[in-house]
């Protein structure tokens, strides 16, 4: 009678070990995510406006062809037509808002563009041709590594003045966009005040590799986002029908995760 209930009780564990690896087997554990936040910014440029009609916002993650295969939709919130000369001087527009993807690395960014696209030169308006944005979008070169667990917010910088074309005789303006994507975590800020506050001024601070640009707002204000750790050269450059002279400040240093406080500029 013993031997038999032994019996029993090896057929009864053999069958619960199957049922577990089996069980284990038809359940597929969920891969490691991150969060991905996406804020679109720009570069001042020499144009009255620039109105440009964002869609959609996509990433390739794990994949580094070039093909079009691999694009996964962030599915932005805030789509429209945004005048990308407004978003300077720490403006920007919340394209994603921790959207939830895969962990490894993220490759490209897509910006998806609509047909609504233009640029007004001199008080009048001219259509912007954007094949390429309309048809696959605008395609950013990320290439960083995403950790597990963690979040990650992006800025897209639009530099204006290298992205838009005026193609030769043809009158067309063509947007051949340069975007420049940082994660807002590992760059710094440089803030100030320009005094007289009622005269349009232009603020650059550059490292000898990035320049990075922004307008005054009405109270003289500045906020230069995006900044890579390290020294720079701070150039504030007044309208010239201001008459007002140009200044440099060298050596400033700025450092990750942190605010540098030019305070107020006087310019004469």
């Amino acid at each position: 009678m013993k031997v038999l209930n032994r019996i029993k009780l090896f057929f009864l564990s053999v069958i619960a070990i199957t049922y577990f690896n089996c069980s284990n087997n038809n359940t597929s554990l969920p891969s490691s995510t991150s969060n991905i936040t996406v804020k679109l910014m720009d570069e001042p440029g020499d144009y009255d406006h620039v109105y440009i009609e964002v869609i959609d916002v996509m990433v390739k993650i794990n994949d580094d062809s070039n093909d079009d295969s691999g694009w996964v939709s962030l599915e932005a919130i805030n789509t429209g037509i945004y005048d990308l000369l407004e978003l300077t001087g720490g403006i920007n527009v919340l394209l994603v808002d921790d959207f939830q993807i895969p962990s490894g690395t993220l490759n490209q960014i897509r910006l998806i563009l609509g047909e609504n696209n233009s640029v007004v030169i001199d008080g009048e308006t001219f259509p912007l041709n954007t094949p390429s944005a309309q048809q696959s979008g605008l395609k950013i070169q990320v290439n960083e590594i995403l950790e597990a667990n963690y979040d990650y917010t992006f800025l897209l910088d639009f530099d204006v003045d290298e992205s838009i074309v005026i193609a030769g005789n043809s009158g067309n303006i063509n947007l051949k966009p340069v975007i420049r994507a940082t994660i807002e975590a590992d760059t710094g800020v440089t803030t100030g005040s320009i005094s007289p506050n009622n005269v349009l001024v232009e603020i650059s601070a550059t490292n000898g590799i990035d320049t990075i640009s922004s307008y005054t707002d009405e109270n003289g204000v500045f906020v230069l986002v995006g900044l890579q750790s390290g020294s720079y050269t701070i150039n504030i450059l007044p309208d010239a029908s201001t008459g007002l002279n140009t200044q440099t400040i060298n050596n400033v240093e700025v450092s990750v995760g942190q605010t540098t406080d030019l305070g107020l500029i006087i310019l004469e």
